[in-house]
């Protein structure tokens, strides 16, 4: 059972109250005696907010690498000008060795009426097949749902996590955002509008705190609340391999030890414009924790949506949502085919 007490005699304007002792925590998880810790919860949202269009975002990469793309392979297979062709594909940000790998199977493709046909089968066959109406799974029916959202400061993480809550409180579903990355004051403030604003229940300690003990008490205000889905912001540093690991495991013992059989899905948020630094980040990620998903963020703002084939292809893990805009419909679930669709129209 979940249990808070409130401050005595709050000053106006406060907006925490004092953590319970919990002494059958795991001590790793407990945060320090002078943390905060605070569970809101807020209206509904607003409905208004239509979902985004998967065309008009890619409008930059068609009018960019694509529409130059395009234009290299009017002709058919055999007259294709195939050198120009891989260095587009390069200057795409599909990378240099997928670039010379999709090159060679599509001249060497016998079905396809023209070199674009080629080229477009080929792309189509690098991206993970995905169900746009996937969803986090609970492990039981009376257990949430947990995402832990990774990735590096400066991405849009935590506008992402909004916008994701946004999308599943439209679709009916209750949702908790949990502030575990306490190693930023700001990242805790940032969350707390955005619940705001997507109509979320919350739940913070004060910076600095212990990020696993921010996750205990989430899990356990959302078994109390029956909530769906906990998203959860974690602190997006690379400085080094071990404190990540060290911090994201922690976290993942407390969710099996409150939560036995979930299997909480991590999502890492790439900024798109970043390219193939994105993916070397990605990586670094996917080694140190095992993604489950990926976010593409900002697909809308960069000419070189070719990022889409390099992270699948390198790292084997679906790209779950597309960020198409400012709006907070504007992340959409990832759908190959109309991805593939939407860059060749």
């Amino acid at each position: 059972m979940f249990h808070f007490r409130k401050p005595k005699q709050p000053e106006v304007g406060a907006e925490a109250e004092q953590a319970p002792e919990a002494p059958a925590r795991e001590p790793a998880a407990e945060p320090a005696a002078e943390s905060l810790f605070e569970v809101e919860a807020h209206a509904a949202p607003a409905t208004d907010e239509t979902p985004g269009d998967l065309a008009e975002g890619l409008q930059k990469s068609r009018g960019g690498f694509m529409s130059r793309l395009r234009g290299l392979l009017k002709s058919g297979p055999a007259e294709a000008d195939w050198d120009s062709v891989e260095e587009l594909l390069i200057g795409g940000d599909v990378g240099g060795a997928l670039a010379a790998e999709v090159v060679e199977r599509a001249r060497a493709r016998k079905d396809s009426p023209t070199a674009e046909a080629a080229v477009r089968e080929e792309l189509a066959a690098l991206l993970i097949p995905s169900d746009p109406r996937w969803r986090p799974a609970r492990a039981t029916p009376d257990q949430p749902a947990v995402l832990l959202m990774v990735g590096v400061n400066g991405t849009g993480k935590t506008t992402t996590i909004g916008k994701l809550a946004h999308l599943y409180r439209a679709e009916g579903s209750s949702v908790l955002l949990a502030a575990a990355d306490t190693f930023r004051a700001a990242a805790i403030d940032q969350l707390r509008i955005w619940s705001d604003r997507s109509g979320c229940q919350f739940v913070s300690h004060a910076p600095g705190a212990d990020p696993a003990a921010v996750i205990y008490d989430a899990i356990d205000a959302a078994v109390a609340r029956h909530v769906d889905i906990v998203i959860a912001d974690t602190a997006g540093r690379l400085h080094t391999k071990s404190n990540l690991m060290d911090e994201l495991a922690k976290m993942r013992r407390v969710i099996d030890r409150r939560l036995p059989g979930a299997a909480p899905e991590v999502l890492f948020v790439l900024d798109a414009t970043t390219g193939q630094n994105g993916l070397a980040q990605a990586r670094v990620f996917h080694e140190t924790v095992g993604l489950t998903g990926i976010v593409l963020a900002k697909l809308d703002s960069t000419a070189k949506g070719g990022i889409v084939f390099a992270i699948e292809d390198a790292l084997h893990v679906p790209v779950r949502f597309v960020g198409v805009g400012e709006k907070l419909g504007d992340l959409l679930p990832f759908d190959p085919a109309a991805f593939v669709s939407a860059l060749f129209a």
